[in-house]
């Protein structure tokens, strides 16, 4: 999908901004991390498996915790990519501090096969990552590129139909498909955010869409699950905590699914 919108300066100042909130925020906890505690909900864990001794690249890895993390779970290379400099560069930090071989690569994921070498056991994406890009085939030929025969992609991520409603959610104001840019000035989802404003521009993509890109690479889609719950309390005053790691909308009980996993296989070379 075309765009006349230079969306990746806007984004990119954006999350520049964000960054510097996010990394002494409350809710990415960066004291806990350091000390261990697993930033990967038992989504992606239970998806994924074990993933002792494989490599994976991580697309839209924001300051790099997740990306880390994969080395803690046994991850012999782990690879980060993200659109925002200063996210980063403090990535970088993050991983010496935290001893990891982790290793990162500023860059749009569009440009990245012009800017990073190698083919992966592992591609894996999550939480608030496509939204941000208009063309998603353009955005599964990336997957397809660095992924080696036989390699898995997860993506796992809030689910389409959330995004459909107003901030409160009390009514839908976006259509499901991606037919148009949404152009928002909005805070961010974290604590620290006071009196930060800023406009982003994203784009919903719905499960078909995603999907299809997908099998469109001659990628073989092996399961699509969707949950009820977010791991994540994300969505202002919207949220209940119904377990640990377990949040529903308020207004929409069990009835709303909130996120979705896609795990898909690249056929392997025959001789």
């Amino acid at each position: 999908m075309k765009t006349d919108i230079d969306y990746k300066a806007i984004n990119k100042e954006t999350w520049n901004k964000r960054t510097e909130v996010h990394y002494d925020s409350d809710f990415y906890d960066n004291k806990s991390f350091i000390a261990g505690k697993n930033s990967l909900n038992s989504i992606e864990l239970d998806l994924l498996g074990d993933v002792t001794g494989k490599s994976i690249l991580h697309l839209q890895c924001h300051f790099g915790q997740d990306t880390i993390q994969w080395t803690r779970q046994g991850c012999t290379t782990a690879t980060g990519v993200d659109l925002s400099d200063k996210a980063v560069d403090r990535a970088r930090e993050l991983a010496k501090i935290c001893g990891s071989n982790a290793e990162f690569v500023c860059s749009d994921i569009y440009d990245l096969p012009s800017n990073h070498e190698g083919q992966y056991d592992i591609v894996f994406t999550s939480y608030g990552t496509i939204g941000w890009l208009p063309d998603i085939n353009k955005w599964s030929e990336v997957i397809n590129h660095f992924l080696k025969p036989g390699g898995q992609f997860l993506i796992v991520d809030f689910h389409p139909a959330l995004w459909m409603f107003d901030d409160n959610f009390t009514k839908v104001t976006h259509r499901y498909f991606n037919t148009a840019p949404i152009v928002e000035e909005e805070g961010t989802y974290t604590d620290g955010d006071e009196g930060m404003n800023s406009q982003c521009i994203s784009w919903n993509h719905g499960l078909g869409e995603i999907i299809n890109s997908l099998i469109g690479q001659g990628l073989n889609i092996t399961s699509v699950t969707e949950y009820d719950y977010s791991p994540y309390e994300c969505f202002g005053d919207n949220t209940v905590k119904i377990e640990d790691r377990k949040y529903r909308i308020k207004t929409m009980d069990d009835k709303l699914p909130m996120v979705y996993g896609i795990m898909a296989e690249k056929r392997k070379i025959m001789d």
